[in-house]
């Protein structure tokens, strides 16, 4: 809501800040995730000059996926152009991100 404050006074991130922010904590190249409880394969591509991340996920054990390209030109905020999808469903998915955690083997 607009205007909204924190009870110490300050403004909460805006969605677009928190999005950015957790999209930017997900590693380059392929990771296995969860979202909803259900396993997903990522795969994060960053270009050199910083300005475009592409995103692809796919469901794996079943249909969905989550693909978009967020661009950034120099200038304050970015644009989000989500692959036959709503924006809505990107945002859900990226703050949704929980990696695979594997578990270390227990030694003697």
């Amino acid at each position: 809501m607009l205007g909204t404050m924190t009870a110490g006074g300050k403004r909460p991130p805006s969605v677009q800040a928190t999005f950015e922010g957790a999209l930017a904590k997900l590693p380059e190249g392929y990771v296995d995730e969860h979202f909803g409880n259900r396993p997903w394969g990522v795969t994060v591509k960053r270009s050199e000059d910083g300005n475009r991340t592409w995103l692809y996920g796919e469901e794996l054990s079943g249909t969905d996926i989550v693909s978009f390209n967020l661009y950034r030109f120099g200038r304050p905020g970015s644009i989000l152009k989500p692959c036959e999808m709503s924006s809505a469903k990107v945002i859900e998915f990226v703050l949704g991100f929980e990696p695979v955690t594997e578990k270390a083997a227990s030694r003697p």
